[in-house]
């Protein structure tokens, strides 16, 4: 997992983009940089990496792919909506081919977005920022 740091919102907000492409990574960073103020970049290239990464501390955004290579997206968001401690933070979802079923998935979950990469820009980041979704967590 690499950490990159980038121009973006504030120095204490940290957006994590779980996605396996570098060239998407890439992409998703240069959105977060438009931001103003700072935001910290936090990329995880696996569902595990994520975990991994949720685990050192507070994420205020995270940015998530549905197809990768340990698992699906639409699969993780519903885990992260289940959690006290991540049930709060604002998902988009950012994928290829979003299909019917992620949809739903991602509807369940509280995803606030699913955007297709062509179409992903600041707007979908600076409505989540703003909003800070206040999702609550799927009754067990």
């Amino acid at each position: 997992m690499q950490q990159k740091s980038v121009v973006g919102y504030s120095t204490d907000e940290v957006c994590l983009i779980i996605e396996d492409s570098e060239f998407d990574q890439l992409m998703m960073s240069r959105v977060i940089g438009r931001l103003r103020g700072r935001m910290r970049v936090k990329v995880a290239n696996s569902l595990q990496a994520a975990r991994e990464a949720l685990a050192q501390g507070r994420v205020s955004l995270i940015l998530l792919d549905n197809n990768l290579p340990d698992g699906i997206g639409a699969n993780f968001a519903m885990e992260l909506a289940s959690d006290p401690n991540h049930s709060r933070t604002p998902v988009i979802m950012v994928s290829d081919w979003p299909t019917p079923f992620m949809w739903e998935k991602a509807a369940a979950a509280g995803v606030l977005y699913v955007v297709n990469k062509a179409e992903f820009g600041i707007q979908y980041v600076e409505h989540a920022l703003k909003s800070r979704m206040r999702k609550q967590p799927l009754a067990s």
